[in-house]
């Protein structure tokens, strides 16, 4: 039976996440399998990768062969780094505390990167996040400076419109007096005229 390490596809339509197992080559995609060892979720930035180191380079020491996907995202893990040291200390190029040594040193160079990669990421999240609300709040002022000299405006037109109020209650009332005074002014005279006679 010839074992495969490859990915079986889970989660909703357009947004799949893949359980790492290892199965028949003859066995459906998400079928019958024999083993999971991990999962592997594309959807985040990075990639979440869940995997059981030993029992994946078990199954690569028996002889199951990775998809390429698999066979990246072990890589990816350094499964396929700690295989090919472990063939240096059988054949003797070096011994299993240099192939360990090798192995951590790689393992904290990765795990920096990764770490480098993470922090990049919530940094360009955060000035992007401040880019926009400087923008949104330069908006808000340019917003607020229209809507006060709006309000200028309507207040001087509302106190043009209350002066020229006042002007005309101060003409009629003037033309009122005079009118009185008018009227008054024949009725004196008739009086006048009457204590005359």
């Amino acid at each position: 039976m010839p074992a495969k390490i490859r990915l079986a596809r889970h989660g909703r339509k357009r947004y799949a996440y893949y359980h790492i197992v290892v199965a028949d080559s003859r066995a459906p995609r998400d079928g019958r399998f024999i083993e999971r060892i991990g999962s592997y979720d594309p959807n985040t930035n990075p990639a979440t990768i869940d995997l059981d180191f030993d029992k994946a380079l078990n199954w690569l020491h028996n002889g199951a062969q990775p998809t390429d996907t698999v066979r990246a995202i072990l890589s990816y893990k350094g499964v396929l780094y700690k295989k090919h040291l472990e063939g240096g200390v059988k054949k003797g190029a070096f011994s299993e505390d240099e192939a360990e040594k090798r192995f951590d040193a790689w393992l904290a160079e990765k795990e920096a990167k990764i770490q480098a990669k993470k922090d990049r990421l919530t940094n360009e999240a955060e000035s992007a996040m401040n880019k926009k609300l400087e923008a949104e709040s330069k908006i808000n002022e340019e917003r607020a400076a229209a809507i006060a000299s709006k309000n200028a405006e309507l207040a001087a037109e509302a106190h043009a419109a209350r002066a020229a109020a006042k002007a005309e209650a101060a003409a009629a009332a003037a033309v009122e007096e005079v009118a009185d005074v008018s009227n008054e002014v024949p009725e004196n005279s008739s009086e006048e005229e009457k204590t005359e006679e």
